[in-house]
């Protein structure tokens, strides 16, 4: 006879500029949606919400607004954050439940104690009844798999779409932590600006993500790649298509690169001899959906001269470190006693 897994309505949630992710217990990752919410501006109802939302992005008529709640890893749009909370968590529980439930939410380091409340609010107006924040960079070293419960020093760098979050962990404590707000989202701004610079053209962030996406890289490339940006001269007017090769991108991306690449060296100047010991031998590790810029892990390597790897599943660390924390109470309780 097969035993029926429990239900319960606790939740895990990496709550992203760019996507928001779910774990539940006994379920895996249940939501993936683009953090993006339509409002009807005529009656202020929600027209669409996640990937929904997201396919209207640069598309809409006057009466639909998209909008992002969240900008740089913080609360930009309160109302449109708990319109994002309530439908993810409704996702994740599409059976009407009653009673207490638990969130664990994996927010940046560098937020304030009023974008703190910002977040717990939101939850509590999801219906939570109890809520648990914890750093990206501990959630996101937990769902890679790293050892943070031993006393050596590990460092991960978690590149999402808002901010980049660095953290050197030890002993369930952070001994170091950065959040850069330089990441996903500003390097599709960088080639929106690049293009509008110096060829005149104006595109929309999808197409700016497009482009990073499919030839976008950090370093110069074994083979080189090409690819036709279609958007409307700034002067003219009119629909223009112009050829973009990998090194015009690398070098409207050389800035916001740069600057995650110096973050992380300051990283590891800031660190305490015996952790920075620990880190030159162990290296660290690469997650969120930036890190999957082509030739960032070989660029940080050669000038960190550190090790750096790679996560199995670099969009969804944080849920599933946060998801982690819901099961092991003990290891939720060591970090935030911390």
């Amino acid at each position: 006879m097969t035993s029926l897994l429990p239900f319960t309505t606790d939740l895990a949630i990496d709550l992203g500029t760019a996507n928001t992710s779910v774990f539940a217990p006994h379920r895996g990752l249940v939501v993936n949606e683009p953090t993006v919410v339509a409002f009807n501006t005529r009656d202020e109802s929600i027209a669409a919400v996640g990937a929904a939302a997201h396919a209207m992005v640069g598309k809409t008529p006057s009466t639909i607004v998209t909008v992002r709640p969240l900008r740089e890893g913080a609360i930009a749009d309160f109302d449109a954050t708990g319109v994002m909370l309530d439908f993810v968590i409704r996702k994740a529980n599409p059976r009407r439940t009653w009673g207490r439930r638990r969130f664990v939410i994996g927010v940046p380091s560098g937020i304030t104690p009023v974008e703190r409340r910002a977040v717990e609010e939101s939850a509590h107006r999801a219906k939570a009844s109890r809520v648990h924040l914890v750093d990206e960079g501990m959630a996101g070293a937990i769902g890679a798999g790293m050892p943070v419960r031993q006393a050596r020093g590990c460092m991960i760098v978690d590149i999402g779409g808002g901010t980049t979050d660095i953290a050197i962990i030890s002993r369930c404590s952070i001994v170091y932590a950065k959040s850069l707000r330089i990441a996903g989202n500003q390097m599709d701004e960088a080639i929106q600006q690049y293009l509008r610079r110096n060829h005149s053209l104006l595109v929309g962030e999808r197409t700016a993500e497009r482009v990073k996406i499919e030839i976008g890289s950090a370093a110069p490339l074994e083979r080189s790649l090409a690819i036709k940006v279609k958007g409307r001269h700034l002067t003219e007017g009119v629909p223009c298509t112009i050829s973009l090769s990998d090194a015009d991108v690398r070098n409207a991306l050389g800035d916001p690169v740069r600057a995650i690449v110096d973050a992380v060296r300051h990283a590891i100047e800031a660190a305490p001899p015996e952790i920075a010991s620990d880190i030159y031998d162990r290296g660290l590790v690469l997650t969120g959906g930036g890190s999957l810029l082509r030739n960032l892990d070989d660029r940080l390597r050669r000038e960190t001269e550190l090790p750096v790897q790679m996560t199995e599943d670099a969009f969804s660390s944080v849920a599933l470190g946060a998801g982690h924390l819901l099961e092991d109470h003990s290891l939720l309780r060591e970090i935030e006693a911390a």
